[in-house]
């Protein structure tokens, strides 16, 4: 096995080449030296802020997934394109509502019970899974509400659910324009549903498709306009519009990092925290996974975002993991995801190879389909020395970044 050669750093140091820039150049252009450019393009380190490798994109003139070899989004995904995709658009490609025909009228119960568990096969990371589910559930969806009256809100409901469903793992797995369609049709609906915490819901998944795409001002207008929106009717006897416009506050908070924006990023966790604690404990609600430890969750990524692996290492320190519901599984494995990469930037590669074993360990799926994941095992790949870091060439193989 040896070292892949199509790192970010040697894509990098392509583009710059064509473009006729100096590393002298581009590097200030993001404000970093020469010296860490060089670095970056010879693999020695990584690109440690997103928010960079999207200005090295910009100036670069390319996609960040040329740079990436991958697909990008927030929260950067891209491996191993899982298997039945194309079931997934050829269902979202019937357009029942309009030619008609697709699934008899299922029972609504059923289809919230197959809605509910879609989204728990999520959250554990088990994606091959719900892109075999996902389908059927399309079909079955708009038969439903095809079929629904005008005021049948448990229809729009179902509908909206597994729409968010469909689009979270279209989303994971980097097929950014059915994540897109997925998101409106869930926005779309939600109107008819009568439910603040459902059209939360949809326009989270809307935010999170704009970003997939590398629109974060237009993400972040939504996310704001929605939790002021939302904020008024908050009230602790509603738990799942709670969580839903705490999980808004989330994503602001990760889009200012993105920015770097700290101050910003730290207000909008301010936020976010208020309404856990208004929540009182670790839940489920609308499937946000919100609550305390989840807010403690994100001042991590919000310190990896910032490029700080210093801050990274600490808000870890404040993560109570075993308070999390259990199922959470993709919850789990993000504080290990970074957490390795704050111990690579700090070349304590022995560190972040045990916390990337522990990531697989709890979602095998969720660190095959990470773009962070996958550049810190070439970056410290590059680095090991002969002999060294079997354990790492063997989880490197296993996520597809070895051949």
């Amino acid at each position: 096995m040896c070292v892949p050669e199509d790192s970010i750093g040697k894509r990098i140091a392509t583009y710059r080449r064509r473009r006729g820039m100096s590393q002298a150049a581009l590097a200030g252009l993001v404000g970093r030296s020469e010296s860490w450019l060089s670095q970056v393009e010879r693999g020695v380190r990584s690109v440690d802020r997103m928010s960079v490798l999207l200005d090295l994109s910009r100036l670069l003139h390319v996609d960040v997934q040329a740079l990436t070899g991958t697909p990008w989004q927030l929260a950067p995904n891209g491996g191993q394109r899982a298997e039945g995709i194309e079931h997934v658009r050829t269902a979202l490609n019937q357009y029942t509502s309009l030619l008609g025909g697709g699934y008899a009228i299922p029972e609504l119960a059923e289809l919230r019970r197959s809605a509910s568990e879609a989204h728990s096969n999520y959250q554990a990371a088990r994606y091959s899974s719900v892109v075999r589910e996902v389908p059927t559930l399309i079909a079955n969806a708009d038969a439903a509400l095809q079929n629904a009256g005008p005021d049948d809100r448990e229809a729009a409901l179902s509908y909206v659910e597994t729409y968010v469903v469909a689009s979270k793992l279209l989303t994971k797995l980097g097929v950014g324009d059915l994540g897109a369609v997925t998101a409106d049709r869930a926005a779309m609906a939600a109107g008819r549903a009568n439910s603040a915490s459902a059209q939360g819901m949809a326009v989270y998944q809307v935010v999170t498709a704009l970003l997939r795409s590398d629109q974060v001002d237009q993400a972040e207008q939504l996310a704001m306009r929605m939790t002021a929106q939302l904020g008024p009717a908050v009230r602790s006897d509603d738990p799942a519009l709670v969580s839903v416009t705490g999980a808004l506050w989330l994503i602001a908070a990760v889009i200012a990092a993105r920015r770097t924006e700290q101050w910003e990023a730290e207000r909008r966790l301010t936020e976010a925290s208020a309404l856990a604690d208004l929540l009182g404990h670790d839940a489920n609600y609308a499937w946000t996974a919100f609550g305390p430890t989840n807010v403690a969750i994100h001042r991590v990524s919000v310190a990896a975002e910032l490029g700080n692996p210093g801050a990274a290492l600490d808000a870890a320190a404040a993560v109570d993991l075993d308070a999390l519901p259990a199922g959470l599984l993709s919850r789990r494995a993000q504080v290990n995801l970074d957490l390795a990469w704050a111990q690579a930037q700090r070349r304590r590669d022995a560190e972040a190879t045990l916390n990337l074993l522990a990531a697989e360990k709890a979602a095998p799926e969720a660190v095959a389909q990470n773009v962070v994941a996958r550049e810190i095992m070439r970056t410290m790949l590059a680095r090991a020395k002969r002999g060294n870091g079997n354990a790492l060439q063997a989880l490197a193989a296993r996520s597809g970044v070895l051949d």
